[in-house]
C-alpha cells in the first residue's frame, strides 16, 4: 500500500462471494460456509471448494498492531517471527520444514488487527497442519538466543522496508500525524526504541495473553469435507485448555477539527504527497451503515482503473503527476483513513499536484455522479472479484479477517447488494461529510539529495 495506494479493499474482495459463479455450487439448501465452535472457544469455518484437491488452513488471532500501547509497538510482529522458532517437542524452524516436506507451503501475516499463520497442501495433509498449529499455539519455546536473533531481523527489515524507503517513511510520520489517540497511530513493525528495549518476558505474556483457542479463528478452505474438518479441529485443537484474554486500551479518536500538515525530507528522486480524511468502517445496526459503502464506490471513481478520475484527468489529460491513487480499507476494527497519494509528474510541483486533487474531490461534492460512470465502477468492482474466488486462499481471507475484526463471516452474502444500492447522492454526500479541509491531514515528501543535507 505504501508505495502507491491501491484500492483493492478487502469488502471489495467479499464483495463477489455472494455473486461469484463457480464450477461446483453447493447443492440446493447446503450453505456455502459451514461454522462450528469447540467447547473450549475456537471457532472453526470451512469452505468447501473441489476444483483442486487442495486445501487452505489459516489460524487467525485477535492481536496485531492497534493492541499494543506505545513501549511494546512491534511485540506481535515479532512473536509472529518466534512462531517458527520451534515448541517443546520441534526445533526452530522445523515447522517449515515438515510443511515442504509434505509438498505444502506456509508462511505469516500480522496486520493493524489480526496476526494470522497459514499453510496450502495437498488435501491429505491437512492433519499435519493441525498437528503443528495446535501444537504452537499451547508449547512455543521462547529461547533467548533466537528471540535476540528475531528482534534484529525485524530492526533490519524496518530498515529495509521503512526506513531506505522514502515514501514508506512519509507514511509511517503521516499515520502518525493523522491519528493523535488510536493505536494506528503506531508502526506494526514497531517503533525502533520500543523493539530495542523489548524483553523475552514481554513476548512470553503477550502470548500467554493471546494465543488461547477462544481467541482465534480456524479456517479452512478447498477439497473437504466440513464434518472431517470438524472433526480434526476437535482432536487436536479442542484438548487446549481456554485462557482468559487480558483485553488491552483501544482508545478512540477524536474528531479532527483543523487541518495537519507535515513535511518529511529523505533521500529521493520525485517528492510525493500523501492525505487522509477520517472516515468510518462498517459497522452493524447503524443509521449511517451506508456510508462505508458509498465511500468505497468514491474510492473506485478516483481510482479504479485507467478510466477512473485520477488517472484519466491527472495523469493523461492534465499531466499534472505521473502517478495517483486511493485508499480505503472499511473493515477494520477502527475508524480508518480515506487517502490519496500522488507523485507530481516531471516539471510540476506537489502544490500542483495537491490541488489538482483536491478539484477532483470538489467535483464529487458539487455534481452529482453520472449514472452511467457509477453503473459501470459498480460492475468493475464486482467483476473483478469475481476471479478472486479461484483461490482457496483468498476465500479463506474473507472469511477470516472478517470474523477477527469483529463483523460476522455472513456479512459477506450481503456486501455486493449494499455496493450496489449506493445512489449518486450517497456518494456526493460522504464527499462533503468527510472530504473537507478540518479532516484532512496532508504529508508532503520533499527529495533531499546528499549534497544539501544538513550536517550535524
Amino acid at each position: 500500500m505504501i508505495a502507491r495506494l491501491t484500492v483493492t479493499v478487502l469488502v471489495a474482495t467479499v464483495s463477489a462471494c455472494a455473486s461469484a459463479p463457480s464450477n461446483n455450487p453447493p447443492p440446493d439448501g447446503a450453505p456455502s460456509v459451514y461454522e462450528t465452535k469447540l467447547d473450549n472457544g475456537l471457532t472453526v469455518l470451512v469452505k468447501p471448494d473441489s476444483r483442486a484437491p487442495v486445501v487452505v488452513s489459516q489460524i487467525w488471532y485477535k492481536v496485531g498492531g492497534s493492541y499494543e500501547p506505545r513501549g511494546l509497538t512491534g511485540i506481535s510482529h515479532v512473536l509472529e517471527h518466534m512462531m517458527f522458532k520451534g515448541t517443546q517437542t520441534l526445533g526452530p524452524n522445523e515447522f517449515s520444514r515438515i510443511i515442504a516436506a509434505n509438498g505444502g507451503r506456509e508462511n505469516a501475516f500480522t496486520g493493524r488487527d489480526y496476526t494470522a499463520y497459514f499453510q496450502r497442501l495437498e488435501k491429505s495433509r491437512l492433519e499435519i497442519a493441525f498437528q503443528l498449529e495446535a501444537d504452537r499455539m499451547q508449547n512455543l519455546k521462547m529461547d533467548p538466543e533466537e528471540f535476540a536473533k528475531e528482534v534484529e531481523v525485524v530492526k533490519e527489515e524496518r530498515r529495509l522496508r521503512t526506513e531506505d524507503k522514502p515514501e514508506a517513511l512519509t507514511y509511517e510520520k503521516f499515520m502518525h500525524a493523522a491519528y493523535t489517540r488510536s493505536n494506528y497511530r503506531n508502526p506494526i513493525i514497531g517503533w525502533p526504541e520500543d523493539l530495542s528495549n523489548l524483553t523475552i518476558e514481554d513476548l512470553e505474556d503477550w502470548y500467554q495473553r493471546f494465543y488461547t483457542p477462544n481467541n482465534a479463528t480456524l479456517v479452512v478452505a478447498g477439497d473437504v469435507d466440513p464434518e472431517e474438518v470438524f472433526a480434526l479441529a476437535r482432536r487436536h485443537f479442542g484438548v487446549i485448555p481456554p485462557r482468559q484474554v487480558r483485553p488491552t486500551d483501544n482508545p478512540v479518536e477524536p474528531r479532527q477539527q483543523a487541518p495537519r500538515r507535515i513535511t518529511v525530507k529523505a533521500r529521493a528522486q520525485v517528492p510525493y504527497v500523501l492525505l487522509g480524511f477520517h472516515v468510518p468502517v462498517i459497522t452493524l445496526g447503524n443509521e449511517s451503515d451506508w456510508e462505508p459503502y458509498a465511500l468505497e464506490i468514491l474510492a473506485h471513481i478516483l481510482d479504479g482503473g485507467k478510466s477512473a478520475r485520477l488517472s484519466r484527468s491527472l495523469v493523461r489529460e492534465q499531466q499534472v503527476a505521473s502517478s495517483a491513487g486511493v485508499g480505503y480499507d472499511p473493515t477494520s476494527r477502527n475508524s480508518t483513513l480515506f487517502m490519496v497519494d500522488a507523485n507530481p509528474a516531471q516539471g510540476k510541483t506537489v502544490g500542483e499536484v495537491e490541488a489538482a486533487i483536491m478539484v477532483q474531490i470538489e467535483q464529487l461534492q458539487t455534481m452529482l455522479v453520472a449514472q452511467g460512470e457509477l453503473d459501470r465502477i459498480k460492475a468493475q468492482i464486482v467483476a473483478s472479484k469475481v476471479f478472486e474466488q479461484d483461490s482457496a486462499f483468498a476465500q479463506a481471507m474473507q472469511l477470516g479477517a472478517l470474523e477477527t475484526i469483529g463483523l460476522p463471516w455472513a456479512l459477506a452474502d450481503e456486501i455486493t447488494e449494499r455496493l450496489r444500492s449506493v445512489t449518486p447522492e450517497q456518494v456526493r454526500a460522504v464527499a462533503r461529510k468527510y472530504l473537507v479541509p478540518e479532516n484532512v491531514t496532508v504529508a508532503v515528501m520533499q527529495p533531499e539529495t546528499p549534497g544539501n543535507q544538513k550536517k550535524g
